[in-house]
């Protein structure tokens, strides 16, 4: 079985997406989440026989309902999928794994995938979050803390952060003066309560802002409802977000999705065609499952074709002595960077701000490991948990007022795209995927992962954290 908190989120994720139902993995085993009653195919003549073979399966299978099988929207798109309808939004048990079952000889046949599930791509602190953001006082230096250097404006390297958008007073953080982008779609509740995961997208922007001073750092609110969005409609808001401002020198991106049979979505086959065919470097975080699952589109880096141009991240514990609890990891994921216990900004520089815990602690590691990691410190209670334990006294509300420490592979991902927009700008590299290639050549840093030495970038300006349990009460 899955983590307690994912199946926690599952409902938070549910409730965001009024109108689509959703699912667990098979088995329940809560690997990822995707829509009932849909699959998903590429256009044209795919699509056509996908939707030959599922209605012929369900004519021939009882207790199925062949008039469900039909194609959702335009065949031909940008993103090159059609939706698949095979079953009644939200009724009887979900058709789509015999949907799956139908096209399994077809696609033996074809020696290709033909059909997958329509996934929900997250990020990567939401289906099973590292932890949730802890206040920090105003006075307590950023880590990482500020690079030196200047922006420059002529010569700033784009990053595009593709997230939940901004914090509406985030430019009163010194660090975010010349970060630009869309606006959170609603930072509060009705009673005034920070949403969960509202100033994910500004926290990585401070990331990136403290690691490379010079970067254009622009940020879409492309992850709205919670973080999440169907794999039908991400492709979409990709190309939406490159077409505003044209295709950036780097993109961070901390979301994504493990998948059945270990193939990347297809839903982001287009996109990431398209991204082979730039210059531009995507740096993706490798997700907060702690397994070797892939988790994509992080896992397209282990690919040769896009060894140059896809740059997977997992995490780092606090102290850099090894992987956060937490972090995927496997040979798919090409780097790890520092990752746990990050300080930047959330928000609150103009008003403090109310936050609910939604997620109780545990006594010990909810992964196994023994170190004092964030599924054991802070102590509180979160609302979603608190039916399942005795909350005791953990404080289960705090207040933001700028700064938090957050911890994720979505945050490690900001530290290594930073570092290589700072290499393009110290080496006056205007290729990313040269500087990308340099980066690594460059660095000698490596951690131990698993009982492996695994490449690490560790920013000169981050420090290590050695925490200290507190003592229990006699």
């Amino acid at each position: 079985m899955a983590p307690q908190r994912f199946h926690e989120q599952f409902e938070h994720i549910q409730r965001s997406m009024p109108g689509t139902a959703l699912a667990l993995g098979p088995d329940r085993d809560a690997h990822f989440l995707y829509e009932k009653g849909v699959v998903l195919a590429r256009d044209g003549e795919e699509a056509r026989v996908v939707e030959d073979a599922v209605r012929a399966h369900f004519t021939a299978t009882p207790g199925l309902v062949p008039d469900h099988v039909r194609r959702d929207g335009p065949e031909t798109n940008r993103t090159g999928v059609t939706r698949i309808r095979t079953g009644a939004p939200g009724s009887g048990d979900d058709t789509v794994p015999h949907a799956l079952r139908a096209l399994r000889a077809a696609e033996a046949r074809r020696g290709r995938r033909l059909v997958g599930r329509n996934h929900v791509l997250h990020i990567a602190v939401n289906a099973c979050p590292g932890d949730e953001p802890v206040p920090v006082a105003r006075t307590q230096p950023a880590n990482p803390g500020a690079s030196a250097g200047t922006y420059d404006p002529d010569g700033a390297v784009g990053v595009l952060v593709v997230d939940t958008g901004l914090m509406h007073d985030h430019r009163l953080c010194p660090l975010l003066a010349h970060t630009t982008g869309d606006a959170e779609a609603a930072e509060t509740d009705g009673d005034g309560v920070l949403r969960q995961y509202a100033g994910h997208g500004t926290f990585i922007a401070g990331i990136l802002a403290a690691v490379a001073p010079s970067t254009r750092v622009t940020v879409r609110g492309t992850l709205k409802d919670a973080g999440a969005v169907l794999e039908s409609e991400f492709g979409a808001r990709l190309f939406a977000a490159v077409d505003e401002g044209g295709w950036p020198d780097i993109i961070s991106l901390s979301a994504g999705t493990p998948t059945e049979d270990g193939d990347g979505p297809i839903g982001l086959e287009a996109f990431m065609r398209e991204l082979r065919a730039q210059r531009t470097v995507l740096v993706a975080a490798a997700g907060n499952n702690a397994s070797d699952t892939p988790f994509w589109p992080a896992a397209y880096a282990a690919l040769p074709e896009y060894a140059d141009s896809v740059l997977s991240v997992g995490a780092l514990r606090a102290d850099g002595d090894g992987e956060a609890c937490f972090s995927n990891h496997g040979p798919w994921v090409r780097v790890y960077a520092p990752g746990e216990r990050l300080t930047s900004a959330l928000t609150g520089f103009d008003t403090p701000v109310p936050y609910v815990y939604q997620h109780s602690t545990y006594d010990a590691c909810r992964f196994g490991y023994d170190y004092p990691c964030t599924c054991r410190l802070p102590r509180h209670t979160g609302v979603l948990s608190e039916g399942r334990e005795n909350t005791g006294a953990k404080p289960d509300q705090v207040m933001f007022d700028g700064l938090a420490q957050w911890s994720g592979t979505s945050f490690a991902t900001p530290v290594a795209a930073g570092l290589v927009a700072a290499h393009m700008t110290a080496h006056q590299v205007r290729d990313p995927r040269a500087a990308l290639a340099g980066l690594l050549a460059d660095s000698a840093d490596t951690a131990e992962v698993r009982g492996a030495h695994v490449p690490a970038l560790r920013p000169p300006t981050w420090r290590p954290m050695p925490v200290t349990v507190p003592a229990v009460p006699a």
